[in-house]
């Protein structure tokens, strides 16, 4: 009984210490770490670098971007949702359904180049039936990386959050059509019992 009260003792302070280091840095959610953490392993975001965030809401992943890019770069964050603007030059959000056919053109018209990066925490409404809520989240990932192919550059980098279950592998598959190297993550700042890792797919490659 000790042993089962510690781990839920450690995995509260964990949820208690990314939310309050957001706080104190200023981040808009403790997501934002996520990103960080995986960035810090994998450097698929550098400094310079235009960057597409999908599912940008409420913006945590859109400041941690830009942090990444500096001025030199440009962020630009897309959700359904409206994102409370992020006062730096160099970065933009608009509202956007990624599912939706113009959406390409739209992100396309407002980025400087092609992309070196598109991020995506999108995230279906959950049901709590979960073969239901895994197919919506794995539909959104496949709409993430329609999105990436279309405004990545060549050897672009893709990042794209998925949850575990039985499509997740042909997802995968999908990805490494496209990307030189796949890995999936699990960065330190999400819970350990969620069901929600990350699809990282580096170095698009050139379709023949």
């Amino acid at each position: 009984m000790k042993k089962v009260l510690s781990k839920a003792w450690v995995k509260e302070r964990k949820r208690e210490y990314y939310y309050r280091r957001a706080k104190e840095e200023k981040y808009r959610s403790r997501a934002a770490y996520k990103l960080l953490q995986a960035v810090e392993k994998h450097p698929f975001i550098k400094p310079g670098d235009v960057v597409v965030d999908l599912g940008a809401a409420p913006g945590g992943w859109t400041q941690a971007s830009s942090k990444i890019v500096g001025e030199k770069g440009f962020v630009l964050g897309v959700d359904l949702k409206p994102v409370e603007p992020i006062d730096l030059p160099y970065v933009r959000t608009i509202m956007a359904d990624i599912t939706d056919s113009q959406t390409i053109r739209h992100i396309r018209e407002l980025l400087p180049r092609s992309a070196d990066a598109v991020v995506s925490d999108v995230s279906p409404n959950i049901s709590g039936v979960w073969e239901l809520d895994h197919a919506r989240q794995i539909d959104l990932a496949q709409e993430s990386l329609r999105i990436a192919v279309s405004v990545l550059r060549p050897g672009g980098n893709f990042f794209v959050k998925v949850f575990q279950g039985d499509m997740l592998h042909d997802f995968i598959r999908r990805v490494k059509r496209r990307f030189a190297f796949v890995k999936l993550i699990k960065p330190k700042a999400s819970r350990a019992k969620s069901a929600e890792v990350y699809v990282l797919g580096m170095n698009l490659r050139r379709v023949e």
